[in-house]
């Protein structure tokens, strides 16, 4: 009776495990579609075009590299 008893015992706790892991499956799979979402939302708020170029070194107006259209036309008129 007690071979019974057991294996009775073991198929409870088979499928209180799997409840269990599936239960924490649909937790994951909701953590990862939010955190997902959140990342897609920080992107879109942090585009490099959307914000002003910040000076945090401190490089003044005539130390800064010409943009590369400035560049260019500089080359050309040097070559003509």
């Amino acid at each position: 009776m007690s071979e019974s008893g057991k294996s009775v015992q073991k198929a409870v706790r088979r499928r209180r495990l799997s409840a269990a892991l599936r239960e924490n499956l649909k937790r994951r799979k909701a953590q990862a579609k939010g955190r997902a979402g959140a990342a897609t939302v920080v992107e879109r708020s942090q585009k490099p075009h959307d914000k002003e170029p910040h000076d945090s070194a401190g490089i003044g107006e005539d130390k800064r590299p010409l943009p590369v259209a400035s560049r260019q036309a500089s080359r050309q008129a040097g070559e003509g």
